[in-house]
């Protein structure tokens, strides 16, 4: 039988489950893949084991349970000083990697072109690809990781549909500063070119720094898809609960696509963080309960030989080995977690290329126990 082609011929494995398998293999501590080892808040499953002994087990709405999307449009406000339209405006999906590929499919037709800021996530490039269109890759300008503007704006042409951006950044843990949302609005300003932000590690920016969302600047939100993840703000990334905020005519497009890749998210879920969601206080103060799992991780580091400059956002944190190994990133990673017993990402899987500058990303979403026996093993190195 002759089998069609791959539509994807030179895409393998994820290196989060590569990683993670190698991890489970060797009895390695996963500091790669990012999830946490501790759970979510007890009253939020509550909430969920209440929904389901009262029979909330059978399909939501194709956007979203009414509440829930009231809900995050109220908190949009109280953060973005913008409200939503919660019936034409936001849309409930099965997490943000869905409502990601949602709304490039919706958007991307064949020969467009979507810029990406590399290193970027490992999903949008195959999405783009499956709707014909071309990745356009600028990177990310060492050693901060930051958006160098002007060779965004030479990559633009007549063929650009869409930028992608990503801020606090996986895998970096950057953050975009207000002067580069209104760098990007500027930029875009008299053209047709579309954006999607995702956004899903917005609670998670440190030293006083703020999130900029694209939704704060006017004309940048007319032109926005701007994803979210309740998986991320509340320890639970197994649920895939997530959400997607942009203008009525591009939520129109983005829930044809969504109604046909899972339709709707599970029902107990969605009524179980409407309710939550008015407990404000877990979200508030994400930000120094992840500040300070980062500070005890790279305080628990600094007698290592790693080269480390402490995130500025999400719950990751680069480490240059440069000063250990020689080896490729990739080589390094798999050799640290057979012998050392620690799993990490290397960055080069956030490259199209897989350009190597010698950076490994450890996820510190984990218990001090978690972090401290990890970083015991590391400072061996």
């Amino acid at each position: 039988m002759n089998y069609p082609l791959s539509k994807l011929p030179d895409t393998g494995t994820s290196i989060f489950t590569v990683m993670s398998a190698l991890a489970n293999e060797h009895k390695a501590l996963n500091l790669s893949q990012g999830f946490p080892d501790f759970n979510c808040p007890d009253p939020l499953l509550e909430l969920v084991y209440r929904y389901m002994r009262e029979g909330f087990n059978q399909y939501a709405p194709m956007a979203g349970v009414p509440k829930l999307r009231e809900n995050i449009s109220l908190k949009t406000e109280k953060l973005y000083g913008y409200r939503p339209d919660a019936e034409t405006e936001v849309t409930v999906t099965s997490g943000a990697t869905e409502a990601l590929d949602a709304a490039i499919t919706a958007v991307v037709k064949a020969g467009d072109e979507v810029l990406l800021l590399e290193p970027c996530y490992d999903s949008y490039a195959p999405v783009i690809r499956l709707c014909g269109g071309v990745p356009v890759y600028v990177p990310l300008a060492l050693p901060d990781f930051s958006v160098d503007w002007d060779q965004v704006k030479r990559r633009l042409s007549s063929r650009t549909r869409l930028i992608l951006i990503n801020t606090p950044h996986n895998p970096t843990g950057a953050v975009m500063a207000k002067q580069d949302i209104d760098m990007l609005a500027n930029l875009l300003e008299g053209t047709d070119i579309l954006v999607i932000s995702d956004e899903v590690y917005e609670h998670m920016v440190f030293d006083g720094q703020q999130h900029y969302s694209a939704l704060q600047h006017p004309q940048l939100r007319a032109r926005s898809i701007v994803m979210s993840s309740f998986g991320k703000t509340f320890h639970a990334t197994g649920w895939k609960v997530g959400y997607a905020v942009a203008p009525a005519p591009l939520t129109t497009e983005l829930r044809k696509m969504h109604q046909f890749i899972t339709f709707s998210t599970p029902t107990p879920f969605q009524m179980a963080i409407a309710d939550f969601l008015e407990e404000e206080a877990h979200y508030l103060n994400l930000p120094d309960f992840y500040q300070a799992k980062r500070d005890f991780f790279v305080a628990q580091l600094k007698g290592s030989r790693f080269e480390i400059i402490p995130s500025a956002g999400t719950y990751f944190q680069l480490a240059r080995y440069n000063q250990i190994s020689e080896e490729h990133d990739l080589d390094f990673a798999k050799r640290m977690t057979k012998d050392i017993g620690v799993a990490a990402i290397p960055v080069s899987a956030f490259y199209h290329d897989k350009t190597d500058h010698k950076y490994l990303r450890f996820c510190f979403a984990k218990d001090e126990e978690t972090l401290q026996a990890a970083a015991e093993k590391l400072v061996r190195l």
